[in-house]
C-alpha cells in the first residue's frame, strides 16, 4: 500500500482517472467520497507533476454532490455570502470559522444523538431525529446570519452603519434565538 505519512495516495492521471495506489484500483469521485464518509484520510496528486491537487478534486466532489438529485447542502445564501469572501479582507479568517463551525456542528450533533438514545432507547422516536435536526438547522442559518453580521462590522466600508431601527430588530433577534436556544435546552433536558 502506497502512503504518505498515514495517507493513502490517489493519483490522477490527464485522461482524468483516479488510481488508488493503496488498493492498486481505479477509483471514482463517488469512490473517494465514500473513503470521506469513512474518515479514510488520503491525499489526491497529479500523476504527472506530482502536485498535491486535493483540494480541488474534494471541491470537484462538493460540486458533484450539490448537482444529485437536488439534494443540495449548501443553500445559495451561503455559497454567495462564501464568494463575497474571496479578495476581502476577511478571507484569512474564513476558513479556520468554517473549519471550526464544522467541528462543533459534528460535536453537537454527536452529543444530540447520545441524548436522545440514552432518554429514548431504542424507539421510532429516537430513531426519528427529523425535529431535532431541523432545530439545529434553524440554528444553523441563525449562527450564519450572526456570523455575516459580524463580519460586516469588521468591512471598513461595508454595511456596519446600521440604522438604529436594523439595530433594534438585530438585537430582538438575538433574545428571540436566546430565548429559543432556553427552550430547546428546557426539552432536551425533559426527555
Amino acid at each position: 500500500m502506497a502512503k504518505n505519512d498515514g495517507q493513502t495516495v490517489i493519483k490522477k492521471y490527464a485522461n482524468r482517472r483516479l488510481y488508488n495506489t493503496g488498493t492498486s484500483t481505479y477509483v471514482t469521485l463517488d469512490d473517494l467520497a465514500q473513503m470521506v464518509k469513512r474518515g479514510e484520510d488520503f491525499t489526491v496528486q497529479d500523476a504527472k507533476s506530482g502536485d498535491d491537487i486535493t483540494h480541488s478534486v474534494l471541491t470537484q466532489i462538493i460540486f458533484e454532490q450539490e448537482s444529485k438529485n437536488g439534494n443540495t447542502l449548501l443553500p445559495i445564501s451561503f455559497l454567495r455570502q462564501l464568494i463575497s469572501y474571496y479578495g476581502d479582507q476577511m478571507q484569512s479568517f474564513v476558513p479556520s470559522y468554517l473549519e471550526q463551525s464544522m467541528n462543533a456542528f459534528g460535536d453537537q450533533q454527536s452529543q444530540i444523538r447520545e441524548h436522545m438514545a440514552k432518554t429514548l432507547g431504542d424507539t421510532p422516536l429516537a430513531k426519528n431525529l427529523q425535529v431535532p435536526m431541523q432545530l439545529m438547522e434553524e440554528q444553523i442559518k441563525r449562527n450564519t446570519e450572526i456570523f455575516r453580521q459580524a463580519m460586516e462590522v469588521f468591512t471598513p466600508f461595508g454595511t456596519a452603519q446600521q440604522k438604529p431601527e436594523a439595530k433594534k430588530a438585530e438585537a430582538k433577534d438575538l433574545e428571540e434565538l436566546k430565548e429559543q436556544l432556553r427552550a430547546l435546552q428546557t426539552k432536551i433536558e425533559n426527555m
